[in-house]
């Protein structure tokens, strides 16, 4: 059969094939995961009306924050390996489809256990999208061109924020009492439907593997296979078992948690820091959140392209990590000057999000098929365990304190051992005995 091209797999240009993928995959994986993200964090500008209008107390909260990463811990592992079976296209739309609905029913929260059990049913059904993601990248992008995709899909972290910052505020100032719905309650109900949209679509527009990508001439399949299979043959590790037994899976996941305790720390607590800044309009509000995290998205993407240019990932990984950890002690410390503590917030988000893509690929760097799929899941969901610490332990430092300095510094001290613990992985990698 004659080729689509005629060029050989081996004379094609690789730099223009893979460039030809990431645009077909990642901005439809970086609107999705917007979209995901948009849904786990607006219950942060929720609770500026709802714990009032609801009478819950800030221990409420902290614990509701926290009780959706015990239903996404729990369900991780098994959703990423039914993807091996199901593939990512039903998967991601499963997924969004159910998450979609579960965020826009948080507007019908009346008591601290209706508000409890949606967002743990929240949790199982968002559990397996970050790490099925992280390994359907691992089907189209060896490692060595892995680090800046990973980086950039993930910079839909940051724009959700500022995305969603503005945009929560000016719902829930504008909507506020329209058909008797409170600001908070249309900001669920706006927010949680476009996920059904992109959970629809990702059934018509997403291939599970290369060798279904219709969009790709025989030769690009080819060259792309050869890659890939020539990286999974270097990998020792590719049972599910591996994936959980190996003690790098589980150094890597007390990586994960300690970085991710801080960056929900950040998402779930900034639009209450930046109100106590001084800032109490909720426009204003959304405005200032977003800014750090417009400066993390520029962060991300130039820490990703150095990574992969040096092949470098342990020092990218730790030192934005240790910089965040800086920037939250300063946001404390300049408290009493918002300009500064707004400056130090954003060195946090670009430090914090500037390392964690890094942290991914040290952590797919020595797995391979459902070993990957099982390790991923592991990390993603030993991480996760630190959503649902970092605010609970906040909202209790809130209540006994009356300031969120003391939780802030919490964070930070977090994000010191994870840097430390991923500068004392042996050449960059977490390990593979």
């Amino acid at each position: 059969m004659v080729s689509d091209t005629a060029e050989h797999p081996a004379r094609l240009d690789a730099d223009r094939v893979y460039a030809r993928i990431a645009w077909r995959l990642v901005p439809f994986l970086f609107a999705c995961y917007v979209c995901a993200y948009l849904d786990r964090v607006n219950v942060g500008f929720a609770k500026l009306r709802m714990l009032d209008a609801l009478g819950f107390s800030e221990a409420v909260y902290g614990l509701g924050a926290g009780i959706f990463f015990l239903g996404y811990t729990l369900f991780e592992v098994p959703s990423n390996l039914l993807m091996l079976k199901i593939g990512a296209r039903r998967t991601i739309a499963r997924i969004m489809i159910a998450w979609g609905l579960l965020s826009a029913a948080m507007m019908f929260v009346e008591s601290p256990t209706g508000f409890y059990v949606l967002r743990f049913l929240l949790g199982v059904a968002e559990a397996g999208f970050f790490p099925g993601i992280i390994l359907y990248l691992t089907f189209w992008f060896p490692a060595a061109r892995r680090g800046r995709v990973t980086a950039l899909f993930a910079t839909a972290v940051a724009l959700s924020t500022v995305i969603g910052a503005p945009l929560s505020g000016v719902i829930m100032q504008h909507l506020d009492g329209a058909h008797g719905w409170a600001g908070w309650q249309w900001l669920f109900l706006i927010e949680g439907l476009p996920s059904v949209a992109f959970g629809l679509a990702a059934l018509a527009f997403l291939d599970d593997r290369v060798a279904d990508a219709t969009w790709l001439t025989a030769d690009e399949r080819a060259l792309v296979a050869a890659d890939i299979a020539a990286e999974q043959a270097a990998i020792s590790h590719h049972g599910a078992l591996d994936g959980l037994r190996l003690p790098g899976v589980w150094l890597m996941g007390l990586i994960y948690f300690c970085v991710v305790a801080g960056l929900y720390g950040l998402n779930f607590w900034l639009p209450s820091i930046v109100r106590d800044l001084g800032y109490d309009d909720v426009v204003t509000i959304g405005l200032v959140t977003a800014l750090p995290f417009a400066a993390a998205t520029v962060a991300m993407v130039v820490v990703g392209h150095s990574a992969d240019r040096r092949n470098e990932r342990r020092w990218h990984a730790a030192g934005p990590i240790l910089a965040g950890a800086v920037g939250l002690v300063l946001s404390v410390l300049l408290a009493d000057t918002p300009a500064l503590a707004v400056a130090a917030l954003t060195l946090a988000a670009c430090g914090i999000l500037g390392g964690l893509p890094q942290c991914w690929s040290l952590a797919t760097a020595f797995l391979g098929g459902s070993a990957a799929a099982a390790g991923i899941a592991l990390i993603n969901s030993l991480g996760n365990l630190a959503g649902f610490a970092a605010p609970a332990a906040i909202g209790w430092i809130v209540e006994t304190t009356g300031s969120t300095g003391g939780g802030v510094y919490g964070l930070a001290v977090a994000l010191v051992i994870g840097a430390g613990l991923i500068l004392g992985l042996r050449h960059g990698r977490a390990g593979q005995s």
